[in-house]
């Protein structure tokens, strides 16, 4: 029943008992004579009484002969009998009066009664929303799903950039959607389900919202979570439910993100044979094989973990297409900075592709992230604009962490510090096909780094040889090396440097097959996806005892060696390394201008 008829059967019921209830009272009105009760005394005496009944506070009775106005009833209250013998001799008027206790009986019984039924309706109501019943239990199997159309989105293509390939596959899909005739002719289907795959941030969600904006049709966005609920069923029943709707509606889109929130493969993680998310994803498999293309029904779905899908969704004729949606390039990078930094006030000289410069292997969230953090940092030194200082400041804010300027280091871990960075950087101006080095600084940030250099690459690199790898671990250790020529000794500053430097030689020798000694073989049994996420835990290694001890001493050979290299370039180039790490301590940052300078003296050395 709808909610209007309820609340107009409530009227009616209530305007019934009203009417009833004025109509007693109207008749009692008209027919019965209130008297007080000292003539109620004389009438009684006179003998003009026929007959009473007596109530607790009342005296009704009728009289042997009507009255001038034609009634024969009456009703008195009663009065205290002694009370009336005493006043009936002073020939006094007297009545009595019932003393009104409605509002008293409200408040004892009335309102308590209503307070526990509003408690218990609130209790019911949270408990509802809290397990997404949907107001009641009766909406239990009702799917969640928002629909949107074109005018509420709010995105389109044009406010997605980076990810130009997964725009292609998705304007095909509009297309379709839109003019089904023209894609259809040569006898294409469009495809049942789209599959976006991608790390966390790299604009999946938003690119499904762009569908919605430009196809024009219902969008029933939904979470792969809000499926699962506690009740057993519940989860299938909302999944008829949604595909039910979209049908109705069709040509529509169904968008499910987080799509491993119910698509986990069957038996791999679930607790039993008749697991809710089991039956969940059973009933999506049948909606998929159940609907028709040509409907002009489209599923999307999101998840950055494709590996724990079940295999049964992946298949063709179910998700047809899966579309990579990776971590930007620099040219992507630039067109994501262009979108945002539409929403902030530029400096006349800042250029999108300097800050894509410094953010190598940031996803479109973080570029998001890095523009309103750059927007902060001007504001907070009362800039009238937002320059390129700014982002670098905010590049650091976000992958070093804040400035810890009350953390006070005594003076000789300033110097070690100080000369632990000009290692790094000295070691990598030294060195053919490194990456530049941006900045260097000794303020410590975050929680446990005590400075810090920043390399900024001039492109992005897809393929490494063996040299530059070795190299890039000569740069790493350049900081260790240096405390050992100018101290003697090391200390822990190299903590992350060395985890950094182990993994790379390891991956030499186990991934890459670059070691002569122990050739071309892969022996890293970790399986790791595109997404670099580990499909499995780690499996027992499948070489000897004799090889992992080969493996081992190549790996301490290969970091050696990288140790000497630096070692060697600072030895050379100790003066410039005691007058720059001198430098460093006096002004605690080196920005562009003073690299390039140190940098110039190298070449000239």
């Amino acid at each position: 029943m709808e909610k209007k008829t309820q609340f107009s059967l409530w009227y009616f019921i209530f305007a019934l008992f009203a009417i009833f209830t004025l109509h007693d009272l109207w008749v009692q009105m008209r027919t019965v004579e209130p008297v007080p009760y000292s003539e109620f005394q004389r009438m009684v005496k006179a003998g003009e009484v026929a007959e009473i009944a007596i109530a607790d506070n009342t005296i009704q009775g009728t009289l042997k002969q009507p009255l001038q106005d034609g009634r024969q009833k009456f009703v008195t209250t009663r009065v205290d009998p002694a009370l009336a013998k005493d006043l009936g001799q002073y020939d006094v008027k007297f009545t009595g009066v019932v003393e009104n206790t409605l509002f008293r009986d409200i408040l004892g019984w009335v309102l308590p009664a209503v307070i526990f039924v509003a408690i218990w309706m609130f209790a019911m109501r949270k408990f509802a929303g809290k397990q997404g019943l949907g107001g009641g239990f009766m909406n239990l199997g009702k799917s969640k799903a928002k629909v949107y159309v074109a005018a509420n989105t709010g995105v389109s293509f044009e406010d997605v950039a980076g990810v130009d390939e997964a725009k292609d596959e998705l304007k095909e899909v509009v297309g379709f959607l839109k003019d089904p005739k023209t894609y259809g002719r040569l006898g294409g289907r469009v495809p049942k389900g789209v599959l976006l795959v991608g790390p966390p941030g790299t604009g999946k969600t938003l690119l499904a919202k762009a569908v919605a904006g430009e196809a024009g049709v219902p969008f029933f966005s939904i979470s792969g979570s809000e499926f699962v609920e506690m009740f057993v069923g519940v989860g299938a029943a909302r999944v008829r439910d949604l595909f039910e709707q979209a049908r109705a509606k069709a040509p529509a889109i169904i968008f499910i993100d987080e799509l491993d929130a119910m698509g986990r493969a069957r038996g791999a993680f679930a607790m039993g044979g008749h697991d809710e998310k089991e039956q969940t994803l059973n009933q999506l498999l049948v909606e998929l094989d159940g609907f028709d293309s040509s409907s002009g029904l489209v599923l999307l779905a999101a998840t950055n973990r494709p590996e724990v899908l079940d295999p049964a969704l992946l298949r063709a004729g179910r998700f047809d297409r899966q579309v990579l949606v990776d971590r930007p390039d620099k040219r992507g990078r630039i067109a994501i900075l262009a979108v945002h930094m539409k929403k902030i006030t530029l400096a006349a000289d800042t250029d999108p592709e300097k800050v894509a410069a410094l953010t190598p292997g940031f996803s479109g969230a973080d570029l998001a992230n890095l523009c309103n953090e750059a927007a902060l940092v001007a504001t907070r030194r009362n800039g009238e604009s937002v320059t390129v200082d700014d982002f670098t400041v905010a590049v650091e804010r976000i992958v070093a962490g804040l400035e810890k300027k009350n953390r006070v280091l005594n003076e000789h871990e300033r110097t070690v510090v100080a000369y632990h960075e000009m290692g790094h950087a000295l070691v990598a101006m030294g060195l053919p096909g490194t990456d530049p080095v941006h900045k260097i600084s000794i303020i410590p940030r975050g929680v446990g780094a005590l400075g810090y250099t920043i390399q900024r690459p001039t492109e992005d690199r897809f393929l490494m040889t063996r040299a530059e790898l070795e190299n890039k671990m000569a740069v790493l250790l350049g900081g260790r090396a240096a405390e050992q020529i100018v101290f003697g000794e090391v200390s822990t500053g190299a903590a992350d440097d060395l985890q950094k430097v182990t993994a790379i030689a390891r991956s030499i020798v186990m991934r890459f097959g670059m070691d002569a000694e122990l050739g071309n073989v892969a022996y890293d049994s970790d399986k790791a996806n595109f997404l670099g996420q580990n499909a499995a835990p780690p499996q027992e290694r499948a070489y000897s005892e004799e090889t992992a001890r080969e493996i081992d001493c190549a790996v301490r050979r290969i970091v050696a060696a990288a140790f000497e290299h630096s070692l060697a370039i600072l030895t050379a180039r100790r003066a410039i390394l005691e007058e720059t790490a001198r430098d460093l301590l006096s002004r605690e940052t080196l920005d562009e201008a003073d690299l390039k300078a140190i940098h110039a003296r190298l070449d000239a050395a």
